[in-house]
């Protein structure tokens, strides 16, 4: 299956990059602008295989310059950690086809909790990541991940992102000036670019979606949960 691929040597995004992509597109929203397309990375092809090595679980799991979105049981024995682009469609098939299952099987019974850390591709994504992360508490946020993935098909169009991305938002309770003042938020901003930074140097992340499971990256066909299955039964079964 193919992936979104950043190159190890692709520049991290700043903000007059993504002012200028944005604008280019014609569409402004408060101090920032919505609508960009351009890619940071290319798109992959060939296998899902990744090429990360395993990472150490106490760094991974270390505090970053975002607060964690959680999903599930935090004294979970198995911990599974995605990093995504808002605009990634595999991560879009990913949360629609396969997270589900994951959720009921393992997430829901209390055994694996899921962390989901922003790692945007382009200058739409990181504004998306940017209005989740301002629905309000962790739930609100996961919620408001969902309804962005559910619809990325109507957002992610040129010409179209600012409407839709607006039109979702006032579901988690946006009026346009707190949308506008979202993504006006220079910190916040910052916050996601340094955590994607963070996850390329460190953990070797280079493509969307990526996942490690206790700190072992997940290879293979992401979109089959057996995958996932073959590295979180063995821990489940030595944990007892």
């Amino acid at each position: 299956m193919d992936k979104h691929l950043l190159p190890q040597d692709a520049p991290a995004l700043n903000r007059r990059q993504f002012n200028g992509g944005l604008v280019n597109s014609g569409l402004a929203v408060g101090g920032l602008a919505v609508g960009g397309m351009a890619l940071s990375g290319a798109i992959g092809a060939g296998s899902s295989a990744q090429a990360q090595s395993a990472v150490s679980v106490d760094k991974l799991m270390a505090k970053g310059p975002l607060p964690d979105i959680t999903v599930g049981n935090k004294d979970a024995k198995v911990t599974l950690v995605e990093y995504a682009s808002m605009s990634c469609p595999h991560c879009a098939n990913f949360h629609k086809n396969v997270y589900p299952k994951l959720k009921k099987k393992y997430i829901d019974e209390g055994k694996v909790l899921m962390i989901l850390r922003e790692f945007p591709l382009n200058e739409i994504a990181i504004a998306v990541s940017m209005l989740t992360r301002c629905a309000g508490d962790n739930d609100k946020t996961v919620a408001l991940v969902d309804v962005y993935y559910e619809h990325q098909d109507k957002w992610l169009v040129r010409g179209n992102a600012e409407k839709k991305l607006f039109e979702l938002a006032k579901q988690a309770g946006f009026t346009r000036e707190s949308f506008q003042k979202c993504l006006s938020d220079e910190k916040l901003y910052a916050n996601l670019v340094k955590q994607r930074d963070i996850a390329s140097k460190d953990f070797g992340v280079n493509r969307t979606p990526s996942f490690f499971v206790n700190g072992q990256p997940v290879t293979g066909d992401i979109l089959n949960i057996d995958t996932f299955a073959g590295l979180i039964d063995p821990l489940l079964k030595k944990s007892g």
